[in-house]
């Protein structure tokens, strides 16, 4: 029995390749940049209602806990179905979210908790659009321009980010909360009228295992994707690295807003301006990376990124005080985000044969994220139940108030700062395995076996 190929044989309508792809990256920066307004105001109107780092927190856990527990199927689904299909329901599903809190806004029913059904309905949809979206690059662009695109969607996940503040700050009091919802929801047609007018191709069905006879069910295909990785040190180590710098770096991130208010008496447009600069730091670094490509030795990506975030966006971020550092820090930070992240996938796109990137990429990040969920809540209650009373106290000891001062805001400060030097840390541990380094010396040629790998 041959492998079924009748996927291959069908050519998918529409513009193709890079002008295809890029027809695609216009729509989602549109609907980003709206998605990131709906969130700026959103974030305020939590702050404004509970004044607690933690509540902000379970916004993010309320996301990423059904994200991270749909993707090895998502992953699954993108390999066996129509990938432009897949993308397309990622946006209708959280388009789904985006109507539910619009007509609570409207209504004027709107509470907190609707937030987070909200985040959670946001988390499954985008649970579909990472892995459908990389694994629909490797095939529509060449090979060469993996980096360069990687670095386009660097730019459209960060480059909005930019213009959302300092827009929502501006339209809030003119249009309010649901005029900035109602924004967020036409931006999703447009979205997906960009995505009707491509062809996205599907990659050939993968050997042997999948055969009419022999076709594994759901939950053994599921974990396919965690077989393969766990089966190549390199790419498991690859992925270990960035399961500890996410984790303490989201740590530190999670506490960005609440401690941006609380040092500025809730300055609205000093976070915003904040938010912006690193913004304009990751939209930098994505350029770079579009121009540029990265380094031939990918692995120095990683590492030289993966160490900025921690020196400069997390640690540095905790050592400020003032606008002007943590605006420079910001900057920094975000700058070197797009270099780790492109470089490293760009290894993974060249690793992993197409017809497994969909599983493949859905194992990878429940690996990477493993403990995501854990971050906002962790670094919530450590600020509100530790840290926080510990720095606004009549007497904060000496040495930590030396190093980030005392009063509102200091104890997330020095959160930061031990987040920032484990970040730091971790970013290294390429340099120092032989089995990450060697991903830049084997062939061009992906990692692929027949059948299970």
């Amino acid at each position: 029995m041959t492998p079924n190929t009748q996927n291959q044989d069908r050519s998918p309508r529409g513009v193709s390749g890079m002008r295809g792809f890029l027809l695609v990256w216009i729509g989602q920066l549109v609907s980003v940049l709206a998605s990131g307004m709906s969130g700026f105001a959103l974030t305020l109107f939590v702050y404004r209602e509970t004044g607690s780092a933690t509540a902000m927190g379970l916004m993010q856990v309320a996301y990423l806990l059904p994200f991270l527990l749909m993707t090895p199927l998502a992953g699954v689904m993108v390999d066996r179905g129509d990938r432009r299909l897949m993308m397309a329901l990622s946006d209708l599903v959280a388009a789904v979210g985006t109507i539910g809190v619009l007509v609570l806004s409207a209504l004027g029913r709107l509470e907190v908790w609707h937030l987070y059904a909200a985040a959670a309905l946001n988390g499954i949809g985008n649970t579909f659009q990472w892995p459908a979206y990389s694994a629909a690059i490797s095939l529509m662009v060449p090979k060469e321009q993996y980096g360069r695109a990687d670095g386009l969607m660097s730019l459209m996940e960060s480059g909005p980010g930019i213009l959302s503040p300092l827009l929502a700050g501006a339209l809030l009091p003119v249009l309010g909360l649901t005029g900035i919802l109602a924004i967020d929801l036409a931006t999703f047609l447009l979205a997906l009228g960009a995505l009707a007018l491509v062809a996205v191709p599907n990659p050939p069905r993968a050997p042997a295992t999948e055969t009419e006879k022999e076709k594994p069910g759901l939950l053994k295909e599921a974990g396919f994707g965690f077989a393969y990785i766990f089966k190549r040190p390199g790419l498991l180590g690859l992925q270990l690295v960035f399961l500890g710098v996410n984790l303490f770096s989201s740590i530190g991130f999670s506490l960005l807003a609440p401690l941006v208010l609380a040092r500025t008496g809730q300055d609205s447009l000093a976070l915003a301006s904040v938010q912006s600069a690193g913004a304009l730091g990751a939209v930098g670094g994505g350029i770079v990376m579009s121009l540029w490509g990265g380094f031939k030795r990918r692995t120095y990506g990683v590492v030289l990124g993966c160490l900025a975030i921690g020196l400069f966006g997390t640690l540095g971020f905790g050592l400020a005080a003032t606008m002007p550092l943590w605006i420079a820090m910001s900057v920094l930070g975000a700058l070197f985000g797009p270099i780790a992240n492109a470089s490293s996938q760009a290894i993974w796109q060249s690793r992993v044969p197409p017809e497994f990137q969909g599983r493949v990429f859905s194992s990878r990040r429940l690996i990477s994220w493993f403990t995501t969920p854990i971050a906002p809540l962790a670094a919530g209650l450590l600020a509100d139940l530790a840290f926080e009373p510990l720095m606004r106290g009549p007497r904060p000891p000496a040495l930590l108030a030396a190093i980030v001062g005392s009063g509102p805001g200091a104890g997330m400060s020095l959160i930061l700062v031990a987040c920032g030097l484990l970040t730091a840390a971790v970013s290294l541990i390429p340099l120092f395995q032989p089995a990450i380094r060697a991903l830049d010396n084997e062939s061009a040629e992906p990692l692929r076996q027949p059948g299970l790998p």
